[in-house]
């Protein structure tokens, strides 16, 4: 008697369901997997290969504290930077470099501005005042001596752009009152808290000046 053939079992390898459905994904993973080449692709950077466009330097001339400086610079660099890196000015401090906390403020021909917000290619012929600039002949400014006698200072981080901007703050005519005071240099913080002394400090200063 002839054996039925479909009671035979399938020629070949067989696969259960679950072995079939474990190759099909396999594949299909294998598929979309990119080649070696194709991997070394997207994870260079954009760009690699091609050198990076040099910036051009610019040329410019500043007077830093009475003294005429001819300078070759990068046009991206900042007022703060160009005083501390390239003048070796490091009596400006650089706070947040966010324009938020004024231990950068400088006169820019006679205007208090935050330096590390102010690129020093848009200053050619300025004029720039520094804390290393008010000291005359072993003589301190009015505010100077004033921040020495109210005691506003503690850490002294800030001191500089405190003392920058209050003479800012005077020459504007803001400095009035202690409440004008506190609005007008209400720019330049102090983490150590030394506000009374340093309007008190600014008020006085206004007061002999």
């Amino acid at each position: 008697m002839t054996e039925n053939p479909s009671h035979l079992p399938p020629s070949g390898p067989f696969l259960s369901r679950r072995e079939a459905l474990q190759a099909t994904a396999a594949a299909a993973a294998l598929a979309t997997w990119p080649s070696a080449s194709e991997a070394e692709t997207s994870a260079a950077p954009a760009g690699a290969g091609t050198s990076a466009a040099a910036v051009p330097a610019v040329t410019l001339t500043m007077t830093v504290n009475g003294r005429a400086h001819t300078l070759t610079i990068d046009p991206r660099q900042s007022i703060l930077d160009v005083l501390r890196e390239t003048l070796n000015l490091t009596g400006t401090k650089k706070g947040c470099n966010q324009g938020a906390c004024g231990a950068c403020t400088v006169l820019v021909d006679g205007r208090r501005i935050v330096s590390c917000l102010t690129l020093a290619a848009m200053h050619d012929g300025s004029r720039i005042e520094t804390i290393e600039g008010l000291e005359k002949d072993g003589a301190l400014r009015p505010l100077q001596e004033a921040f020495v006698e109210h005691e506003g200072l503690q850490c002294g981080f800030c001191t500089p752009g405190q003392i920058m901007s209050g003479l800012g703050c005077i020459a504007e005519g803001h400095a009035g009152s202690p409440e004008e005071i506190r609005f007008w240099m209400s720019g330049n913080i102090c983490r150590c808290g030394a506000y009374p002394g340093i309007v008190a400090a600014v008020a006085d200063a206004a007061g002999r000046m």
